[in-house]
């Protein structure tokens, strides 16, 4: 299962991929072809986009009604820990 955070990462990551392209699709200096190639994969980002916020919205929904919880772990770290360091080796 994604979690809020990796989902939103995801979404993130998406947008500034949208920015930059919609960059590329305003270019005057290069081909129709490339114009077109821009656009195509446009229509690709902001599909993902939209799969993407959806998903985080059906997961806040879930997690709202009850239907999905999140679970907390606790960090169990061990290296500063007197009490878990090895005797010394000789």
């Amino acid at each position: 299962m994604e979690t809020v955070g990796s989902l939103i990462d995801k979404l993130s990551i998406n947008e500034l991929k949208i920015y930059h392209m919609e960059e590329q699709a305003q270019r005057k200096d290069v081909s129709k072809n490339f114009l077109e190639d821009c656009e195509s994969r446009l229509a690709i980002l902001r599909e993902q986009r939209d799969d993407l916020k959806e998903e985080l919205q059906t997961l806040i929904d879930d997690v709202l009604t009850g239907k999905k919880k999140f679970k907390l772990y606790r960090q169990m770290k061990m290296y500063n820990d007197k009490k878990y360091k090895m005797p010394s080796v000789k």
